[in-house]
This record gives structure tokens, sequence and C-alpha cells, in this order.
């Protein structure tokens, strides 16, 4: 159970490397690298736990929001094409592409509109049931 030293979930951004992922937590000193994604998920919990093991904190995955650049997410997914999320999200392509290559800064109601469209593409996608 986190203590009250712990009121929001710790933040730790992701980024893509050569040979998979890595993480560092935002205020913390603690980072750590993984060969999927679901392996860094793991290892951030394992390696903020021995952070705050002396202070009695643990940690689950709940406790834990990892965060993915929007432009370093269209590099790992590069299935993920920008105009069809944008034409799916009914967002001007070219503002997306900006926002893409960094160009501009999305505002907190943009990002939110751009996460909810990933996250309805794959649950579509999680529902597929293909035929040959």
């Amino acid at each position: 159970m986190v203590k009250s030293i712990l009121k929001k979930k710790v933040s730790a951004k992701v980024e893509k490397t050569k040979t998979g992922f890595s993480a560092y937590a935002v205020y913390y000193p603690v980072f750590t690298t993984g060969k999927t994604y679901s392996e860094l998920s793991k290892n951030i919990v394992e390696a903020l736990n021995l952070h705050f093991e002396d202070d009695g904190i643990s940690l689950e995955q709940k406790d834990i929001k990892l965060e993915v650049e929007l432009k370093q997410f269209f590099q790992f997914y590069r299935v993920i094409n920008a105009k069809f999320l944008a034409d799916r999200i009914a967002m001007n392509p070219t503002l997306l592409s900006h926002y893409v290559q960094g160009r501009k800064k999305p505002s907190l109601v943009q990002t939110e509109k751009i996460l909810k469209g990933i996250h309805e593409i794959g649950k579509e996608l999680s529902e597929l049931n293909l035929t040959s």
C-alpha cells in the first residue's frame, strides 16, 4: 500500500531505444530498461520499490503512470497512421502532423482527444479475429 507521501501516481517517461525501451521516474533518481513495453513496465515497478524500500513504501503497476511523448509514440508504432488518426478524431491532419513532428505542443484537451482516438483504435484491433 502506498503511504501518504505519494499522493499521486509516480510519473515515468518512456523512450524507445535500439534494444527496446527505457524509462526514468520524473521526480526520483530511478531508471530502468526492458526489451518489451511489458518488461519495462514490470522493471519500473521493481526499480521504484527498491528506491522506496527504506521508506516502507510499496508500489504496484497501478501506482505508476508511464508517459510516452506523442512524437515518440508515432516512431514506436508506425502501424498507426497520423492522417488516419486525424480523420478518425476529427482533427486537422496538418495540426496533428505538427504535433507528431514536435513543431507544436498539443494542449491537454488535444492530448486527451488524441489518446482517446488511439485507445479506440487499439480496442478495435484487439477485438479483431482474422481468417485466412
